[in-house]
């Protein structure tokens, strides 16, 4: 028996005008200083006024949100005592939110106790409603929380299905002027929920359409909502894209490129997307070394490639070429020497990326789960952009 967890979704454009609809009398809104100087803090809180909700916000969350700041807002939440909650912003600013929903309504737990061994009891005192404004970490419709202790750089992927947002709130209006890099960013990162969700020992047929179905909109759109900001049809489908993403990796799991890509981002402070996204061309080559587990040949259909029809290895082969040269299209890093980081810099650090990848929550989904060894190894050839060879 298994379970798939979903919120409320409601999506499209004029989307974010169903927050007047929303019941309650106080609203908080998570999310971070950038957007907050942007106005989309207020925009968010007009429409909450609008609904006679009395409105206070906390706009410190950082990129990869820190224990701290969970902690410090939730001290913030627990004196204003809403019974509405809104992350608003990219994954941090929704995870972060969710961890602050957390302790609002058990100040007996601390952060990294999130966990679906706990029974949390939340939604006692409020609901959460998340309103993405990337296209890629499909946070608002997980109930994963990713965040960083800063006394050691881990990234702690966290989280129980009670944690799931109460609704989601998916308009494309409000990621059509996110710069190229970050659409990039983001993207990948929806792509990489999709291919390790449909290729994890976890996946199921509730998530499987899902995630063939996020995978093919990420290859038709990502790049011309990459080359055009302003085209609507695409950033449409790139929000889709994400919440699907979100959907099938969350009820399925996601796999080693996130294990390592967290493992990676919490050390040298790079995007989240950009990470898992690096580290998917390798980890896809390291399974596919034992065809008789993948399914390669599922994702070459759905993208129409000519290997759709062959054997999985040939299958394998051209997916993992078709997603590099993706990345190529968006001017994305497909080493990590392309990230500017020297060998000695990356190298002293390696111990440590291998014991947060191994000990990372989406690590046991593999379908070809690495020793330390292949860990490392791993790790080294992503350095130099070399084939999986082992």
């Amino acid at each position: 028996m298994w379970y798939f967890d979903a919120p409320e979704i409601i999506y499209g454009e004029g989307a974010l005008s169903e927050l007047e609809q929303i019941k309650g009398s106080r609203a908080f809104i998570v999310t971070d200083p950038v957007l907050h100087k942007l106005g989309f803090t207020e925009k968010v809180a007009e429409h909450l006024r609008n609904a006679g909700m009395e409105v206070a916000s906390f706009t410190e969350v950082e990129p990869e949100p820190s224990l701290q700041t969970v902690q410090k807002g939730a001290e913030q939440m627990r004196g204003f005592q809403p019974d509405v909650i809104v992350g608003l912003g990219g994954g941090s600013s929704i995870d972060a939110a969710k961890a602050m929903w957390v302790l609002y309504e058990r100040p007996d737990l601390q952060p990294d106790e999130i966990s679906p061994m706990i029974e949390l009891n939340i939604g006692q005192k409020a609901k959460l409603i998340a309103i993405p404004t990337t296209a890629g970490t499909g946070s608002e419709a997980t109930w994963a929380t990713v965040l960083t202790d800063k006394t050691d750089g881990r990234k702690l992927a966290l989280g129980s299905r009670e944690t799931m947002p109460t609704t989601a709130i998916v308009d494309p209006e409000m990621s059509k002027d996110m710069p190229p890099r970050l659409t990039a960013d983001t993207g990948l990162d929806a792509l990489t929920h999709a291919v390790e969700g449909y290729l994890s020992s976890f996946h199921n047929d509730f998530t499987d359409g899902i995630c063939l179905k996020a995978i093919q909109l990420v290859f038709e759109y990502l790049p011309r909502a990459y080359a055009e900001p302003h085209d609507m049809e695409a950033r449409e489908h790139m929000a889709n894209a994400a919440t699907l993403g979100g959907l099938g990796f969350i009820n399925s799991w996601a796999s080693l490129a996130h294990a390592m890509g967290h493992a990676f981002g919490g050390q040298f402070h790079i995007p989240h997307g950009r990470c898992v996204s690096l580290f998917l061309p390798y980890t896809l080559e390291y399974i596919a070394k034992e065809p008789e587990l993948t399914r390669f040949r599922d994702i070459a259909h759905a993208l129409r490639l000519p290997e759709g029809n062959a054997d999985e290895p040939a299958a394998a082969k051209a997916v993992i070429a078709a997603i590099r040269d993706l990345h190529r299209r968006l001017g994305q890093p497909l080493t990590v020497a392309e990230l500017g980081l020297s060998r000695e810099e990356y190298e002293a650090k390696l111990d440590d990326l291998v014991e947060f990848a191994e000990g990372d929550g989406t690590f046991i989904s593999a379908v070809r789960i690495p020793e330390r060894e292949d860990i490392e190894k791993l790790f080294l050839y992503a350095y130099d952009g070399r084939e999986i060879d082992f």
